[in-house]
């Protein structure tokens, strides 16, 4: 019986991507640990362990006699997975900061870099200059050439589908937003990843941050506008169009009207206040010119019990509790993690939303918590999506290959 779709992989290529998956994750290993991890015989690993010296992927380590630790017997030779191999690049390239992050092939940071530019002019070639710029600039703090680099992470502002590419929405902005960044890069990096930055938060929070072992989450890019990454039975999910966490439906949502940032909600709700009269007299936002208000000092104002900001951000904590209602309606969520620059001034929010959630739905209300993973949180998940690629594909990249 055959199954489409399905397509035999030859034994020895499972050996291969066996041994090098366990190598990937253990420390120093022997032929013996690769046989109980990867149920190999102990021919062939040792077989293929030497192939992947050959190649480059795995180093050999002086032998147990040598580090002290023989006891009698052969000692047992002894190797390390090479994650300074080749190296991976995650960039966020959002509509006004690009984050390039330079990692090994364990996702370990060699160097970060930031680059800020005109929102208002994204125009293509400008966005693919930039990107490359602040790409090229992070390689070079990190002493690692292009040739070296085996993948690349990108995430940006907009739905991605499987190819790399955005659809055209009514403002043409998310093709703006991405000027084909998966054929520019791939000119010179073999394996590529594009995809929407909510959905690259969500992979580091699940790799890295709060949703590690959770399998039903929902990680809220809270950056100018909102976007989410959605996992359910431990699945990304993406839909035809790269779109399934967009958030313009929130537009029609009673209680959320719009898919703005909490930041821009935060500075749109204090300077009305002030104009109207409304903030408490002790409030610090009435001292404030409300072209100098930031949605930072309204969350931490908020936080040291200020009455005016509390009374927005229990507001806007209304407006996450309803979020956080439709995702857990729909997909049975279990976690909700409020990620980006505005998690770490979230409390005062997030704790308006716990005590509002338990109403917005008949399930078990998801737990609400705020990302520790910082304003990079984007590069970050770009970086581990490059790890992914490199994983899968690394054994067919040409600097790897077996020698003849």
């Amino acid at each position: 019986m055959s199954y489409p779709g399905l397509v035999p992989v030859p034994p020895r290529r499972a050996s291969l991507l066996g041994v090098i998956g366990y190598a990937w994750d253990a420390d120093v290993f022997t032929a013996t640990d690769v046989m109980e991890s990867v149920a190999v015989t102990r021919s062939t690993a040792i077989d293929v362990i030497d192939e992947l010296v050959s190649r480059g992927l795995i180093t050999e380590l002086p032998n147990a006699r040598a580090v002290g630790d023989y006891r009698k017997g052969r000692p047992a030779r002894r190797f390390a997975f090479r994650a300074d191999a080749a190296f991976v690049v995650g960039l966020d390239a959002g509509r006004s900061h690009l984050t390039a992050t330079v990692s090994d092939l364990r996702g370990q940071t060699r160097a970060v870099e930031h680059l800020v530019v005109d929102a208002e002019d994204d125009a293509p070639d400008r966005r693919r200059r930039a990107a490359v710029e602040v790409v090229d600039s992070a390689l070079e703090i990190a002493g690692v050439s292009r040739t070296e680099v085996a993948a690349m992470g990108v995430g940006l502002p907009a739905p991605v589908d499987s190819r790399g590419d955005s659809p055209t929405d009514r403002a043409e902005f998310w093709t703006r937003m991405n000027p084909g960044f998966a054929r520019l890069f791939r000119e010179w990096v073999p394996l590529v990843k594009v995809a929407n930055d909510a959905s690259l938060a969500s992979v580091a929070e699940r790799t890295l941050g709060a949703a590690r072992g959770c399998d039903d989450f929902v990680v809220l890019l809270a950056g100018e506008r909102l976007g989410a990454g959605v996992w359910v039975d431990g699945r990304l999910l993406t839909g035809a169009h790269g779109g399934a966490g967009e958030m313009v439906a929130f537009d029609h949502v009673r209680g959320v009207d719009s898919a703005w940032g909490f930041g821009h909600r935060a500075v749109e709700l204090a300077r009305e206040a002030r104009a109207a009269g409304t903030l408490p007299a002790e409030s610090v936002l009435r001292s404030m010119a409300p072209a100098d208000i930031q949605g930072k000092d309204v969350f931490a104002a908020a936080a040291l019990g200020d009455p005016g900001a509390r009374r927005i951000t229990d507001e806007i904590g209304g407006s996450l509790a309803v979020i956080a209602g439709v995702f857990g309606s729909l997909f049975d969520t279990r976690l909700l993690v409020v990620s980006g620059a505005v998690a770490d001034g979230a409390a005062p929010l997030i704790e308006a939303a716990r005590r509002a959630v338990a109403d917005t739905l008949h399930l078990p209300a998801p737990e609400i918590v705020a990302s520790a993973l910082g304003a990079d949180i984007v590069s970050l998940g770009a970086v581990c999506a490059a790890v992914q690629e490199a994983r899968l594909g690394i054994l067919d990249l040409p600097r790897f290959a077996q020698p003849a």
